[in-house]
């Protein structure tokens, strides 16, 4: 069975600075008619730095969707048409201050694809080399630095909530050993 739902109407509901909502009205693969809420996103990127330590720089910042202080990977929202590689510079370098010629891709992941759009594309820096941070107007975050074991412990505890942090540290985990 052809499992794809196929589209014959969009509208427009929400044209925002950094989402946009549509209302996709679908037909099912069994005939039924239907509606899609779909986000769509430019897309973003993490970055997992990990120091010859095998410490890892994570940034904390107030989410207000979360209505929580979130620990996470540096990371960013890609401008239209931007490259996932150099938004992932930009975006280790803005909130911590490094910067580095080595970044490893780990994978692009949905971040919640029953609505969005959004992929996630997630990078390993090592060999990083602090150069100043240059935070964006209205971003406050702190930095600090974590040893890689800790982090893998506290993903498996369920102690990170940011997907794609929980999704790097184990991927970082498994590659640094």
């Amino acid at each position: 069975m052809d499992f794809e739902e196929k589209v014959y109407d969009t509208e427009k509901i929400f044209d925002g600075k950094i989402i946009k909502v549509r209302v996709d009205s679908v037909t099912l693969p069994d005939g039924k008619k239907t509606k899609r809420e779909i986000v769509e996103h430019h897309g973003g990127v993490g970055v997992i730095a990990v120091t010859p330590e095998r410490e890892v720089f994570m940034v904390s910042q107030y989410r207000i969707a979360a209505k929580s202080m979130m620990t996470e990977i540096p990371a960013g929202k890609l401008e239209l048409n931007e490259d996932p590689y150099e938004a992932a510079m930009r975006e280790l370098q803005e909130e911590t201050g490094y910067k580095t010629d080595k970044l490893i891709p780990l994978g692009t992941y949905y971040a919640t694809p029953g609505y969005c759009e959004e992929k996630l594309t997630i990078y390993l820096a090592t060999e990083l080399e602090y150069v100043g941070q240059n935070l964006d107007p209205g971003e406050f975050l702190n930095v600090s630095k974590v040893p890689l074991d800790t982090l893998y412990e506290k993903v498996m505890k369920n102690e990170i909530y940011d997907c794609k942090t929980a999704i790097a540290i184990l991927k970082a985990k498994a590659i640094l050993g």
